[in-house]
Protein backbone atom coordinates (compact mmCIF):
# COMPACT_ATOMS: atom_id res chain seq x y z
CA UNK A 1 0.00 0.00 0.00
CA UNK A 2 2.86 2.40 0.94
CA UNK A 3 3.73 2.26 -2.81
CA UNK A 4 0.10 3.13 -4.15
CA UNK A 5 0.15 5.82 -1.72
CA UNK A 6 3.35 7.28 -3.01
CA UNK A 7 1.80 6.91 -6.59
CA UNK A 8 -1.18 8.16 -5.73
CA UNK A 9 -0.28 11.46 -3.76
CA UNK A 10 1.64 12.46 -7.13
CA UNK A 11 -1.56 12.00 -8.96
CA UNK A 12 -3.54 14.04 -6.82
CA UNK A 13 -1.45 17.04 -7.51
CA UNK A 14 -1.79 17.52 -10.81
CA UNK A 15 -6.20 16.66 -10.62
CA UNK A 16 -8.32 19.40 -10.57
CA UNK A 17 -9.36 21.07 -7.66
CA UNK A 18 -12.98 20.58 -5.90
CA UNK A 19 -15.64 21.30 -3.10
CA UNK A 20 -15.54 19.45 -0.18
CA UNK A 21 -19.29 19.12 -1.16
CA UNK A 22 -18.60 17.66 -4.76
CA UNK A 23 -17.71 13.85 -5.63
CA UNK A 24 -14.42 12.98 -5.95
CA UNK A 25 -13.00 10.33 -8.28
CA UNK A 26 -10.41 8.07 -8.08
CA UNK A 27 -8.97 5.36 -10.92
CA UNK A 28 -7.10 2.21 -9.45
CA UNK A 29 -6.15 -0.97 -10.94
CA UNK A 30 -6.45 -4.34 -9.18
CA UNK A 31 -2.46 -5.38 -8.57
CA UNK A 32 -1.08 -8.74 -6.95
CA UNK A 33 -0.58 -7.58 -3.31
CA UNK A 34 -4.65 -6.79 -3.61
CA UNK A 35 -5.71 -10.61 -4.23
CA UNK A 36 -6.86 -13.00 -1.78
CA UNK A 37 -6.89 -16.93 -1.61
CA UNK A 38 -9.67 -16.90 -4.75
CA UNK A 39 -7.68 -14.71 -6.76
CA UNK A 40 -9.88 -11.61 -6.48
CA UNK A 41 -9.63 -8.45 -4.52
CA UNK A 42 -9.40 -8.88 -1.25
CA UNK A 43 -12.52 -7.57 1.19
CA UNK A 44 -9.72 -5.58 3.34
CA UNK A 45 -8.22 -4.48 0.74
CA UNK A 46 -11.62 -2.36 -0.07
CA UNK A 47 -11.47 -0.63 3.08
CA UNK A 48 -8.00 0.87 2.74
CA UNK A 49 -8.77 1.92 -0.84
CA UNK A 50 -11.64 3.93 0.71
CA UNK A 51 -8.71 5.70 2.51
CA UNK A 52 -6.98 6.56 -0.40
CA UNK A 53 -10.80 8.08 -1.84
CA UNK A 54 -11.09 9.44 1.33
CA UNK A 55 -8.04 11.53 1.13
CA UNK A 56 -8.81 12.43 -2.69
CA UNK A 57 -11.69 14.35 -1.72
CA UNK A 58 -9.83 15.79 1.13
CA UNK A 59 -6.63 16.95 -0.39
CA UNK A 60 -8.65 18.20 -3.80
CA UNK A 61 -10.78 20.21 -1.98
CA UNK A 62 -8.08 21.73 0.58
CA UNK A 63 -10.08 20.73 3.45
CA UNK A 64 -6.81 18.42 4.29
CA UNK A 65 -5.13 21.30 5.19
CA UNK A 66 -7.38 23.29 7.14
CA UNK A 67 -7.95 20.22 9.44
CA UNK A 68 -4.45 20.26 10.04
CA UNK A 69 -3.77 23.54 10.40
CA UNK A 70 -6.30 23.29 13.31
CA UNK A 71 -4.92 20.85 14.38
CA UNK A 72 -7.45 18.39 13.77
CA UNK A 73 -7.54 14.11 12.17
CA UNK A 74 -10.08 12.48 10.81
CA UNK A 75 -11.12 9.30 12.51
CA UNK A 76 -13.78 5.93 11.10
CA UNK A 77 -15.57 5.21 13.92
CA UNK A 78 -18.37 2.65 11.65
CA UNK A 79 -18.86 1.83 8.15
CA UNK A 80 -20.71 -0.77 6.09
CA UNK A 81 -20.20 -1.97 2.53
CA UNK A 82 -22.15 -4.27 0.50
CA UNK A 83 -19.91 -6.61 -2.15
CA UNK A 84 -21.91 -7.09 -5.01
CA UNK A 85 -19.44 -8.24 -7.90
CA UNK A 86 -15.52 -9.14 -8.04
CA UNK A 87 -12.39 -7.29 -9.03
CA UNK A 88 -9.71 -9.75 -10.64
CA UNK A 89 -5.82 -9.08 -11.82
CA UNK A 90 -5.04 -5.94 -13.73
CA UNK A 91 -8.75 -4.90 -13.87
CA UNK A 92 -9.72 -1.23 -13.85
CA UNK A 93 -11.82 0.86 -11.59
CA UNK A 94 -13.29 3.56 -10.42
CA UNK A 95 -13.78 4.83 -6.28
CA UNK A 96 -16.66 7.79 -6.31
CA UNK A 97 -16.26 9.38 -3.15
CA UNK A 98 -18.49 12.19 -1.77
CA UNK A 99 -20.44 13.43 1.62
CA UNK A 100 -23.90 12.63 1.75
CA UNK A 101 -24.82 14.17 5.28
CA UNK A 102 -24.06 14.44 8.79
CA UNK A 103 -26.17 14.76 12.36
CA UNK A 104 -25.43 16.34 15.52
CA UNK A 105 -22.02 14.13 15.98
CA UNK A 106 -21.29 12.32 13.08
CA UNK A 107 -20.47 13.00 9.02
CA UNK A 108 -21.24 10.45 6.38
CA UNK A 109 -19.75 9.75 3.20
CA UNK A 110 -20.56 7.34 0.43
CA UNK A 111 -17.46 5.46 -1.67
CA UNK A 112 -19.02 3.22 -4.48
CA UNK A 113 -16.78 1.18 -6.48
CA UNK A 114 -17.39 0.65 -10.10
CA UNK A 115 -16.00 -1.00 -13.34
CA UNK A 116 -18.28 0.74 -16.14
CA UNK A 117 -21.93 1.29 -15.00
CA UNK A 118 -21.08 -1.47 -12.93
CA UNK A 119 -21.28 -1.10 -9.35
CA UNK A 120 -18.19 -3.25 -7.74
CA UNK A 121 -18.80 -2.54 -4.11
CA UNK A 122 -20.80 0.48 -2.21
CA UNK A 123 -20.26 1.47 1.75
CA UNK A 124 -20.71 3.90 3.88
CA UNK A 125 -18.63 5.54 6.56
CA UNK A 126 -19.20 7.38 9.63
CA UNK A 127 -16.67 9.37 10.51
CA UNK A 128 -15.84 12.57 13.01
CA UNK A 129 -12.78 14.51 13.62
CA UNK A 130 -10.20 14.74 16.80
CA UNK A 131 -7.94 17.32 18.10
CA UNK A 132 -4.08 16.46 18.15
CA UNK A 133 -4.20 18.15 21.72
CA UNK A 134 -7.00 15.77 22.96
CA UNK A 135 -10.80 15.11 22.35
CA UNK A 136 -13.18 15.54 19.65
CA UNK A 137 -14.57 18.05 17.26
CA UNK A 138 -17.95 19.43 17.26
CA UNK A 139 -19.73 19.03 13.73
CA UNK A 140 -20.74 22.71 14.16
CA UNK A 141 -16.84 23.61 14.08
CA UNK A 142 -16.17 21.37 11.27
CA UNK A 143 -19.26 23.47 9.62
CA UNK A 144 -17.69 26.38 10.26
CA UNK A 145 -14.60 25.73 8.99
CA UNK A 146 -15.49 24.80 5.17
CA UNK A 147 -19.11 25.92 4.83
CA UNK A 148 -22.62 25.00 5.05
CA UNK A 149 -23.66 22.02 2.67
CA UNK A 150 -25.56 22.69 -0.27
CA UNK A 151 -29.32 23.30 0.75
CA UNK A 152 -30.14 19.68 -0.89
CA UNK A 153 -27.48 17.60 1.23
CA UNK A 154 -29.89 15.17 3.76
CA UNK A 155 -28.66 12.43 5.39
CA UNK A 156 -30.76 9.32 3.81
CA UNK A 157 -33.10 7.72 6.58
CA UNK A 158 -31.76 4.75 6.13
CA UNK A 159 -28.07 6.14 6.90
CA UNK A 160 -29.47 7.31 10.23
CA UNK A 161 -31.32 4.16 10.60
CA UNK A 162 -28.30 2.32 10.53
CA UNK A 163 -26.23 4.48 12.80
CA UNK A 164 -28.99 3.65 15.51
CA UNK A 165 -28.70 0.53 15.05
CA UNK A 166 -24.94 0.15 14.84
CA UNK A 167 -24.78 2.40 18.16
CA UNK A 168 -27.02 0.24 19.88
CA UNK A 169 -25.45 -3.10 19.28
CA UNK A 170 -22.43 -1.56 20.32
CA UNK A 171 -23.63 -0.31 23.64
CA UNK A 172 -25.60 -3.75 24.18
CA UNK A 173 -22.31 -5.38 23.29
CA UNK A 174 -20.45 -3.30 26.37
CA UNK A 175 -22.89 -3.48 28.84
CA UNK A 176 -22.99 -7.45 27.95
CA UNK A 177 -18.93 -7.24 29.08
CA UNK A 178 -18.09 -9.03 25.78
Amino acid sequence: MYLRLLLFMLRVRAKSRLGIWDTSHASFRVNPADLDVQRHMNNGRYLSIMDLGRMDLMLRSGFWKKITDAGWYPVVAGQTITYRRSLTLGQRFELATRVIGYDERWIYMEQVFRRGDAVIADAVVRARFLRTSGGSVDVSEVLELVGQPPEDLELPDWVRDWNRESSAHSKALSEDGR
